[in-house]
């Protein structure tokens, strides 16, 4: 996939190429505009409905369009897990004096997407975005975008965990097409994986307690939790009764992802670790094991 939406996101910006669109996207891209441009002709002077020109090439890469108010996965990083298919929206506005036919959307990583050796991660929405004009703002459009991302098969090879920008594009009805390749950016992260185990249960006051545990993060290529290895990890503890945990220490994982802490006993309570996470990786925070004191 991402040699297809690498190719989508250089074309995006070198007149957006419906060559990076399946044939079934094409397909729908001109029901879709020819609808519109059939409902709005006749309030458009000058305006045609032909289809066949915004299955070709549109006429200029000089775009007028204006894309605001651009949204990811409701604002939220796309945390993505080891096998399991992510699924987020992307939503944004458009304004286009000449009105909107046809959106697409893109996250891409690299130097240059108007080349294919500029880009080093791409991943393209899984159709073309559903666009409607507001009642009462003619040029206005609300657009979402849907995209369904394969930890394998789309991610796997295809950049790296971290920051990926947004490339929007549109053809308006007259088939001149704008685009802007950083409209905004988020965070793409592999899932994380955090386990605790607090012993002795029972404890005596004042006795050792030794907490253990692990740290693993997705590997998207091989679809498992490795270790993580090398992370800072507190220990917390909540006492019993109490819906606060205070930190105790912090730790670094070890080999294969392995934590281990003491603490002495003092009250009953609930032990867990917790990782804020990185850039590249998700937080994560261990069940609370409770140990009893006596």
């Amino acid at each position: 996939m991402r040699i297809r939406a690498a190719v989508g996101v250089a074309a995006g910006l070198a007149l957006l190429s419906p060559i990076a669109l399946s044939s079934a996207a094409q397909a729908h891209a001109q029901t879709q505009a020819h609808a519109q441009t059939q409902a709005q002709a006749q309030s458009r002077p000058g305006v045609t409905a032909d289809l066949q020109s915004l299955a070709a090439r549109p006429d200029t890469v000089i775009g007028n369009a204006k894309f605001s108010n651009a949204v990811i996965n409701g604002g939220k990083s796309v945390v993505v897990g080891a096998t399991a298919k992510k699924s987020f929206k992307v939503s944004y506005d458009v304004y286009y004096a000449g009105g909107v036919a046809l959106s697409v959307a893109y996250l891409w990583q690299g130097t240059d997407s108007t080349t294919e050796d500029g880009i080093t991660g791409a991943l393209e929405a899984s159709d073309v975005s559903d666009c409607t004009e507001s009642a009462t703002q003619q040029g206005h459009y609300s657009c979402t975008a849907a995209f369904s991302v394969d930890p394998k098969h789309d991610l796997a090879g295809n950049g790296v965990p971290g920051t990926w920008k947004l490339l929007l594009g549109a053809w308006d009805l007259y088939a001149d097409a704008s685009t802007d390749d950083d409209v905004t950016t988020t965070l793409i992260k592999r899932a994380a994986k955090l386990t605790a185990d607090a012993t002795p249960e029972p404890v005596k006051k004042g006795r050792t307690i030794t907490v253990k545990g692990k740290l693993t993060q997705a590997d998207w290529a091989k679809g498992t939790y490795p270790g993580y290895k090398g992370q800072p990890v507190k220990l917390q503890f909540r006492k019993k009764g109490s819906t606060t945990y205070s930190t105790l220490k912090t730790v670094t994982s070890g080999t294969g992802g392995s934590l281990s802490a003491t603490t002495k006993a003092t009250y009953d309570g609930y032990y867990r670790f917790l990782y804020a996470g990185t850039k590249a990786t998700d937080a994560a925070t261990a069940t609370g094991d409770y140990v009893d004191v006596r």
